[in-house]
């Protein structure tokens, strides 16, 4: 077996994969919120197929999943991991680009662990490089499209290392959107935040806010992180 890492109920191997399974992609799958069945998703950036089989294992397979992967062997990678889960008809893997995909499809809960590294050093690895910067898909770019593919009533749901939310956040409401949900995620108290999730919507509407502490003041996982990863964690 490839190396990887093993879910309750699925594995994913992400040997292939510039971006490994970690914590930012495991927030994300278990924290958006879900359509009622029948309703498509999309996951944009797929990489391993992580967050794509998170959402098809809450959905118990019940709404249509596109993945897209702009990196072929990591679509591939994630198109075998689809394949070896107990939910292969529920997510299709497409190799592209997001910016070029086109489709008549349009989605009642679109997902990204978009790349963060705005104007910073690029790495020298140049998937690496794809799948962190934003140079292969600048904010702008890619809150147009899913304003594009997103159904009237439907969100879109990010995370992204809270230092960087602001900005995001700035240059989604210039383009029409509302933050309907804002997680700030904290590795332990005291700390500050180190990530946010986002939910945001087309319809002006107010905010809520709450927290994510990942880590109690002993070091161990908090009661709350445990309660939302607990379908997926073998630990837990």
């Amino acid at each position: 077996m490839s190396a990887g890492f093993q879910c309750k109920k699925f594995y994913i191997a992400h040997d292939q994969c510039a971006m490994k399974v970690g914590t930012d992609g495991l927030l994300l799958g278990a924290w958006a919120p879900l359509p009622a069945p029948g309703y498509d998703i999309l996951d944009i950036g797929a990489g391993s197929g992580l967050i794509s089989l998170m959402l098809a294992q809450r959905t118990a397979g019940a709404n249509p999943i596109d993945a897209i992967e702009l990196d072929d062997v990591a679509a591939q990678q994630a198109a075998d991991n689809v394949a070896n889960s107990p939910w292969p008809a529920a997510v299709r893997l497409i190799k592209g680009d997001i910016l070029t995909y086109q489709s008549n499809k349009r989605y009642r809960l679109i997902v990204s662990n978009p790349p963060f590294f705005h104007q910073s050093l690029p790495s020298a690895d140049t998937k690496r490089k794809l799948a962190r910067h934003t140079d292969s898909l600048p904010y702008s770019a890619l809150l147009d499209k899913a304003a594009m593919l997103l159904e009237t009533e439907g969100c879109f749901v990010v995370i992204l290392p809270a230092d960087y939310s602001a900005f995001f956040v700035a240059l989604s409401q210039q383009q029409g959107w509302s933050v309907s949900q804002r997680c700030e995620v904290y590795s332990k108290v005291g700390k500050v935040a180190i990530r946010t999730l986002l939910v945001l919507v087309r319809a002006a509407v107010a905010t809520q806010n709450t927290t994510l502490t990942i880590h109690a003041d002993n070091g161990q996982y908090s009661a709350e992180y445990i309660a939302l990863l607990k379908a997926f964690y073998l630990k837990f």
